[in-house]
């Protein structure tokens, strides 16, 4: 494999949705991203396009790291969550009888888990849809995003390894916005540092 293919298909495979969640600390080590977009079409079909990019190659499978942003009422601004299990907020089908967050006629769970790799984090659970939140979610979660269960969900049906951490930069209050927006730096700088303690381990 030559260093530019190497650097084309990295292992780990680190995804996020927006530049601006790296803030260009990552890109200033040298370290390449995968960014889907916003929303769990764009992550899904992104991550889905890269996945099949190893496979033409003959590469394994890489593990993906998801770091990303996210609201929460139940953590405080600033805290940083692995997510071992994620739910999709916004799958309703109760009309039909289903329960909330459950998508009907298929196989695969509602509730996504992975095994966790950070001990000195706490653990939760990401609910995803394709809403920014600005009150309580109507599905029991920890923290929301916009992507998490899309990535969970394909690398769940690749068989593909996967980790995602979320730093809360918002209450999913009124002042999200704003909230989201002041506290991007501080979330890439703590996604760097957890990178390069994946990255030191044999």
């Amino acid at each position: 494999m030559t260093d530019n293919l190497s650097h084309e298909l990295p292992n780990p495979l680190l995804v996020m949705a927006l530049p601006l969640e790296s803030q260009g600390v990552f890109e200033a080590a040298g370290i390449p991203i995968l960014y889907t977009g916003i929303g769990k079409v764009n992550a899904a079909y992104a991550l889905t396009r890269k996945l099949a990019e190893y496979a033409r190659a003959g590469q394994p499978v890489p593990q993906v790291i998801n770091f990303g942003t996210a609201g929460s009422r139940r953590h405080r601004t600033g805290t940083v969550l692995e997510c071992n299990a994620f739910v999709q907020r916004d799958m309703d089908v109760t009309g039909l009888g289903v329960p909330l967050g459950v998508t009907p006629f298929e196989d695969i769970p509602s509730r996504l888990e992975f095994p966790a790799r950070f001990d000195q984090l706490p653990s939760g659970c990401c609910g995803s849809g394709d809403s920014f939140v600005m009150s309580e979610a109507a599905l029991e979660c920890d923290v929301v995003d916009m992507e998490g269960y899309a990535l969970a969900k394909v690398c769940w049906m690749e068989r593909v390894p996967f980790t995602s951490v979320k730093y809360v930069t918002d209450g999913a209050d009124h002042a999200s916005g704003q909230d989201w927006h002041s506290n991007l730096k501080l979330a890439a700088d703590q996604f760097l540092a957890l990178y390069r303690q994946i990255s030191a381990r044999p």
